[in-house]
């Protein structure tokens, strides 16, 4: 095959004011050395035409969570070879239609495990030692008043979803000389954790921690059934997937107090933020999606996104490849 006359054009679809928060210098720097790279001039988040007409010429894009890759995307640009995400979820990218155009579609690797489990455990401190509370007090200006707090130690954290995050919110559970329970059908838990099945560890846990994957099956898995199960002392800690939450059967046990409180790094709101009108309550502690946003985090994905790129200028299939056996456009890249 004769080698490429032209560079090969990138489009990067983060807008210039998340750059430097979700890709970063080092990773543009990466991605400038291999290819020609264009950049989101708006300064929001595209829509499926915004985006179909900003890609036009480009071989690769390299998409933010937010931004969808709707069938239009692939039916509408010829030159496209390969569409990266700058994250592991690609739920909203529809393969089928990247496939059936012989698009390549990436992932990201999970970067993130560190931060997020570190978040987790934070917000349980938080929860534990009324930690929120005492600030925002002090911020109205006003004398705090003590509140018996819960020390870690001792206390029984319940982890749904024996993954990445999961097994090492579990290692940190185990050194804090929390009780380990563990709930997942597809994997076996490390010795030291107790496996159980759903129903005994809401009961018995003082933090619920959904860390499943957000699939049919895991759909408002936290529902009205699964709060009743759980103690009116007990937290639950979301910083996976708000899907994995019926938001209303949420907000019925909050007000009813059948649980403590919700601390949530996401929810159904707009790029998984939590809603809104769970996060206002006084009986919630609510982060707009951060829990994974720390440098080490966000270059992890972002330089992996630039090294498949340089890997696929080479003719190799990166790691992250989700659909390689369908991707026929790929031999265009070669220089």
């Amino acid at each position: 095959m004769a080698s490429r006359i032209q560079p090969v054009r990138i489009f990067l679809t983060h807008s210039p004011d998340m750059l430097a928060n979700y890709y970063g210098e080092r990773a543009l720097a990466a991605l400038r050395a291999v290819a020609e790279v264009r950049v989101n001039p708006n300064g929001h988040v595209l829509t499926t035409p915004e985006l179909v007409e900003a890609a036009r010429g480009c071989d690769i894009v390299i998409s933010d969570r937010q931004t969808p890759g709707e069938a239009a995307v692939f039916d509408s640009l010829p030159d496209l070879i390969v569409f990266e995400r700058v994250a592991v979820d690609i739920r909203n990218i529809d393969v089928a239609a990247a496939s059936r155009n012989g698009v390549l579609v990436t992932q990201a690797s999970p970067g993130f495990v560190a931060a997020v489990t570190e978040w987790i455990v934070g917000a349980m401190i938080a929860a534990a030692r009324h930690t929120v509370d005492y600030a925002a007090a002090y911020h109205r200006g006003e004398e705090a008043e003590p509140v018996m707090g819960q020390q870690l130690h001792g206390r029984t954290l319940g982890v749904i979803g024996y993954g990445a995050i999961g097994s090492r919110l579990c290692e940190l559970g185990l050194a804090l000389g929390m009780r380990v329970l563990v709930e997942d059908p597809y994997r076996t838990a490390a010795p030291a954790l107790v496996a159980v099945g759903l129903p005994t560890l809401l009961a018995e846990s003082d933090f619920v921690v959904p860390l499943a994957v957000a699939t049919a099956e895991t759909e408002n898995m936290i529902n009205e059934s699964a709060l009743a199960r759980m103690k009116p002392t007990a937290w639950l800690i979301n910083a996976s997937r708000g899907n994995l939450v019926d938001e209303a059967a949420l907000e019925r046990a909050l007000e009813a107090r059948l649980i403590a409180g919700a601390a949530m790094d996401v929810g159904r709101a707009p790029d998984q933020k939590p809603s809104p009108h769970l996060a206002r309550r006084a009986n919630v502690i609510a982060a707009p999606h951060i829990a994974g946003l720390t440098p080490q985090a966000i270059e992890h994905q972002a330089i992996e996104t630039a090294r498949q790129a340089a890997a696929l200028l080479k003719g190799e299939i990166p790691p992250g490849a989700v659909n390689a056996d369908k991707a026929t456009r790929l031999g265009r890249l070669r220089r």
